[in-house]
């Protein structure tokens, strides 16, 4: 099956692997993602942690080349070759010139398909995994988000962390890894996206060459289970840390739903950019603040508005107060003057976020991956200047007129009034 929508073609290999691209004449290079269907909300608490832990894996040598050969071509394409790990999907990607395109997909194939799962490798990859959640938990701003997680989806796969819990990577095993890996890495659940300068039909070629024979090892698993509801849970955390990070969730929405449009705009409004309402009563007037923002956390079929500020301990609860205030303001109205601003901000920030090629692999790869489709960037502006006053208002009462979770990290935070 192929499918052409402007420079953006679909088509699908017989095993099921869809492969994406769009061509841009203008970018002289060319970015290219093997987007798999599994994150950590794909996973159960036993489970925590191992998709993330297969993606440093797959970088350990392979049938065909050793640790120093990886390293050594990705140091010869000159380029960005690497990999993450998200809540609900994992991409290994490359952003090279256009005349290494065919030898950087054949790397990310090698990775992909062949990996050895050297057991000496495994326990040495534990290491740095181990290392990378303690680095995390050193990072505050990360750790609190974490929590916030915890507080609003509660034991739902979607409340626990990419990285997974130091106990739990401490004791798995090599061969829970590989049964994970076998049953979730599956040709149906993965999309090859590129981006730039390249030939649609030659590319389309080397991708069936290299994956076409690639067949499930094990039946399929279960998706993400159904979210059954908020936990609506104020977290906190003792770290001795010069600041005090504050977060809170509430409700948003899915990726395709269109209230999404207005959220994203009363978002901007709140806390969105140097104007906003967040920025200029907690940095601008209290002067108590460094970071303060508002943004939707946008999942496939459900998402959260998260609040986030920090702050250093006496002025915590001060804070935490003037982002409560600053809500009920902005429930009590907001200016047409502001509204427009807030949209116009939107509309700009998409429109420079197309200009690169690697920002619109990601788009095109993770779009299909997750929603069987990728939307006209015509119809996305549409959707964003279709956007009313009302809408906007409707949108801050719908969020801001029920529950939150919160969570907060740092010195004395027992005491803080979430």
């Amino acid at each position: 099956m192929e499918k052409d929508n402007r420079a953006v073609r679909v088509t699908t290999l017989d095993n099921g692997i869809r492969i994406i691209g769009e061509y841009i004449p203008y970018f002289p290079s060319v970015s290219v993602g093997i987007w798999v269907g599994t994150g950590s909300a794909c996973e159960t608490e036993e489970t925590n942690g191992l998709s993330h832990f297969i993606e440093h894996m797959l970088f350990k040598s392979t049938d065909h080349r050793s640790v120093l050969d990886i390293a050594s071509e990705i140091d010869f394409l000159g380029g960005n070759v690497n990999a993450y790990t998200s809540k609900e999907c994992t991409c290994y990607y490359a952003k090279v010139i256009q005349e290494h395109l065919p030898r950087a997909l054949s790397l990310l194939s090698d990775i992909l398909l062949y990996p050895r799962f050297d057991a000496e490798e495994f326990e040495r990859e534990r290491g740095v995994i181990l290392e990378e959640i303690a680095m995390s938990e050193d990072t505050p701003d990360d750790t609190v988000l974490d929590l916030l997680a915890e507080g609003w989806f509660g034991k739902h796969p979607l409340g626990m962390p990419i990285l997974g819990y130091a106990d739990r990577i401490s004791s798995v095993s090599r061969e829970t890894v590989l049964s994970f890996r076998q049953s979730h890495y599956r040709p149906e659940k993965t999309v090859i996206a590129v981006a730039g300068m390249f030939d649609f039909e030659a590319f389309a070629e080397q991708c069936n060459a290299l994956f076409g024979g690639w067949k499930p090892d094990m039946e399929p698993v279960q998706e993400m289970p159904v979210f059954s509801g908020p936990d609506y849970k104020a977290i906190i955390r003792e770290k001795d840390i010069e600041q005090i990070h504050i977060a809170q969730a509430w409700q948003g929405v899915g990726q395709k739903d269109l209230r999404l449009y207005p959220l994203s705009v009363a978002c901007n409004l709140l806390g969105g950019g140097n104007a906003s309402r967040l920025f200029q009563r907690i940095r601008e007037s209290m002067g108590a603040a460094y970071s303060v923002y508002a943004y939707p956390s946008v999942y496939s079929k459900l998402g959260t508005v998260v609040i986030y500020a920090a702050t250093n301990p006496e002025n915590a609860q001060r804070v935490s107060h003037a982002l409560h205030e600053e809500i009920q303001r902005l429930r009590d109205g907001i200016e047409d003057s502001e509204f427009r601003m807030a949209k116009e901000q939107l509309k700009v920030s998409y429109l420079l976020g197309m200009e690169s090629g690697f920002s619109r692999m990601m788009t095109l790869g993770r779009s299909l991956l997750l929603y069987g489709e990728v939307t006209d960037p015509h119809e996305v502006l549409a959707h964003m200047n279709d956007v009313t006053f009302e809408q906007v208002r409707e949108e801050i009462e719908r969020i801001f007129g029920g529950k939150y979770a919160a969570a907060a990290v740092g010195r004395g935070v027992k005491d803080l009034m979430l």
